[in-house]
């Protein structure tokens, strides 16, 4: 008898936990579901010229702010099949969120500029291979405003107007 009751109470443990489970993730607000996606990560190729898509599959909750965090991440973290890195190595992303307007605001700590190569071509493709890849996998992002430090920047290294909101641009993809 006493190892039946104990099988009974486990049973009975396991459905509450599962009713918690079910009744936390039906709150409304923030979504605790996890999905799958593949997302397209744009890398320069070869020549440092072109903006290349590279496939990756990430799992993330359905919030387009949890989607764009992970994006950033990977994209921080570099390609994994032959393709050049676009964000310095040690840059970091401190926060990131979108607006009601679809602005989202990326703010990267500073090795983005103290680490970056230099050049026009080169800050180019850095600043649009976050701002393509963000715009072309999250429907609710229509511009990217990128920040340093917690703060606006005027530049990037040196050529680029970091101030005002990028929209995407396709003639840099191939």
């Amino acid at each position: 008898m006493g190892r039946k009751f104990h099988i009974l109470n486990v049973v009975l443990a396991v459905i509450a936990v599962a009713a918690v489970c079910m009744f936390v993730w039906a709150m409304p607000g923030k979504s605790y579901c996890s999905d799958q996606s593949v997302v397209h990560l744009y890398f320069a190729d070869r020549e440092n010229r072109f903006l290349i898509a590279e496939d990756r599959a990430v799992s993330h909750s359905d919030e387009p702010a949890d989607l764009g965090i992970i994006i950033i991440k990977e994209l921080i973290g570099g390609p994994r099949k032959g393709l050049m890195q676009t964000i310095p190595t040690g840059t970091n992303l401190r926060a990131f969120y979108i607006t009601r307007d679809g602005t989202a605001y990326v703010d990267l700590t500073r090795e983005i500029t103290e680490e970056h190569p230099g050049g026009v071509k080169s800050e180019i493709l850095t600043i649009y291979s976050i701002v393509n890849t963000l715009i072309l996998n999250i429907p609710e992002i229509n511009t990217v405003k990128i920040l340093i430090g917690g703060h606006e920047s005027p530049i990037l290294t040196g050529h680029i107007d970091l101030r005002f909101p990028f929209k995407a641009n396709m003639l840099l993809i191939r």
